[in-house]
């Protein structure tokens, strides 16, 4: 089957990497200790507990997890641990940071407030598919991070899913990214278009990274050679998008849940633009996504630039 010869091969390449360590902000529900066991006996990750003592001990208690042999640093609240991770992925004692039991802009506003961990690029969210109906992983990004994009900001969220494609698919590989709006020509009144229609031409002169883009594509003429062929669209992308950047956070959120929920697609999961990878799953997500962005965050914190 499609789905377990990428995920499981996804899996077994990160196994073959040294375990990273990873600072687990705030793990104090029972499903976060559940998945950095499961990634520690996978040999994926070495979870590095910060939070309070006693809350991450219950957890580990209803989780039936024994957490003993695993660092554990007391904070006094969330805040306190989403800054203590932090520092710790900063100062190079851990590799990687995992959002634990805490709100997703409570995680990042630490890593923002951390220098050592900013870089030029704006931070994006990536859900790393494999999905039974297509015929290679693909990205959907950004559906959890930048609520209302600019065309700034969806530049360097290319960017960012650009360079993750090289640093699992190799230096020389060219990305296909779909420009995705409701539908594939330039409508001056919806935002989206005019937006693509410029990502593609940024693109073309080499402003987003070695990539190629196209926009503004609809989504089933960007997944579909056969509904562009019937729209008289010609593109290189069309049919074959290693990448979906999408408009806007819902337009992201509500496709990648679509996938997950009605279209048997896996996914891993990924903050990128940070100087290390950043393990960001919904609390909807299941234990095979947590352990899937585990193994992402592996094959980044290996790969030879950070993303």
């Amino acid at each position: 089957m499609t789905r377990a010869r990428h995920t499981d091969a996804f899996i077994a390449r990160a196994q073959v990497l040294p375990a990273i360590s990873v600072a687990l902000a705030h793990p104090v529900s029972a499903n976060v200790i559940e998945a950095a066991q499961e990634a520690a006996l996978a040999n994926l990750i070495i979870p590095v507990l910060v939070g309070p003592r006693g809350k991450i001990e219950r957890a580990a208690s209803d989780a039936q997890v024994d957490v003993s042999a695993w660092r554990l640093i007391d904070t006094e609240h969330s805040h306190a641990a989403a800054e203590r991770a932090c520092a710790l992925v900063a100062d190079g004692e851990c590799k990687a940071l995992m959002k634990g039991s805490l709100h997703t802009d409570e995680l990042l506003r630490a890593v923002l407030a951390e220098p050592r961990l900013r870089t030029e690029r704006r931070l994006s969210h990536v859900y790393l598919f494999d999905d039974p109906d297509y015929h290679k992983s693909f990205m959907v990004t950004d559906g959890a991070v930048n609520v209302a994009p600019t065309l700034a900001h969806k530049a360097d969220i290319v960017r960012n899913a650009v360079a993750l494609h090289k640093a699992l698919a190799g230096a020389e590989a060219q990305p296909k990214v779909a420009a995705l709006a409701a539908v594939e020509t330039v409508n001056p009144d919806m935002i989206a278009t005019i937006d693509a229609a410029c990502l593609a031409k940024m693109g073309e002169r080499g402003q987003l990274g070695d990539c190629l883009v196209d926009g503004p594509l609809a989504f089933d003429n960007a997944i579909s050679a056969d509904a562009a062929k019937e729209k008289g669209i010609h593109s290189s992308v069309a049919g074959d998008p290693d990448i979906l950047l999408v408009p806007n956070l819902e337009a992201g959120n509500m496709l990648a849940k679509q996938l997950t929920f009605l279209g048997d697609a896996e996914a891993a999961a990924a903050v990128l633009g940070a100087r290390a990878p950043i393990i960001l799953t919904s609390r909807a997500d299941g234990a095979r996504t947590r352990l899937l962005s585990c193994a992402l965050a592996v094959i980044l914190a290996h790969a030879d630039k950070p993303t």
